[in-house]
């Protein structure tokens, strides 16, 4: 299964500027309480979070991904979600 595939895949939708993908998986592994889901980062930027606030933002993304969470697929998130003008100036 291709985790960055599926999780671009998804965040498409928000008509992204920017999707940057990190699988730090390999720097978890025996991690107590990891029951084999994936470690991911992502740095997105796009119009989608202008006057969002960083909490509402984060929840966008993670809206989006949810089954991946409760299927086990993702064990935990780093989520970097701006809009283009925070990312790029």
């Amino acid at each position: 299964m291709d985790m960055q595939a599926i999780i671009e895949g998804r965040l498409k939708q928000l008509g992204l500027q920017l999707c940057a993908f990190r699988d730090d998986s390999h720097l978890h592994a025996g991690h107590a309480g990891n029951r084999g889901g994936g470690h991911y980062a992502v740095v997105v930027a796009g119009e989608a979070f202008a006057g969002v606030s960083r909490v509402g933002r984060q929840r966008m993304v993670k809206d989006l991904l949810q089954d991946l969470f409760s299927d086990g697929l993702i064990h935990a998130l780093s989520i970097k979600a701006v809009t283009p003008e925070e990312y790029f100036h």
